[in-house]
């Protein structure tokens, strides 16, 4: 009777998202650099869009822990959302709230928390 509940524990317990492998990509600076604010943020830009596959799959929990939160955060339809982290400086680092044209990455999550899609874009992606 006890096997009965400690199989799903052992696979729940084992059960893992893909963890990114963002080789090249220096995440104490991506990480200092909230908003693309100071300009380090711009250097990674051709690595990031190397590593656009490697991104999808992987959870907003992982994404989370290897890039830190986004700098802005959108709903979308059925339970979806968006992250979207600023490369480079702009209005949005005077004020995150005015809308800003500054080139970004976005990575929008299924209802399940896994990344679906990788773009690149100049400011916030309309829906």
């Amino acid at each position: 009777m006890k096997i009965k509940y400690i199989l799903p524990i052992i696979f729940l317990a084992s059960a893992c998202t893909k963890q990114p492998k963002l080789v090249g990509l220096d995440l104490e600076k991506w990480k200092a650099d909230k908003g693309g604010c100071t300009g380090e943020r711009t250097k990674s830009i051709e690595k990031l869009k190397s590593l656009k596959e490697e991104i999808k799959g992987t959870s907003s929990n992982d994404l989370d822990d290897y890039l830190g939160r986004p700098d802005v955060q959108q709903l979308a339809d059925r339970n979806q959302e968006y992250y979207v982290y600023f490369l480079e400086s702009g209005t949005h680092c005077e004020t995150l709230q005015k809308k800003s044209e500054a080139q970004s990455m976005a990575v929008r999550f299924s209802a399940m928390g896994m990344a679906t899609e990788v773009t690149f874009q100049k400011g916030v992606p309309t829906q």
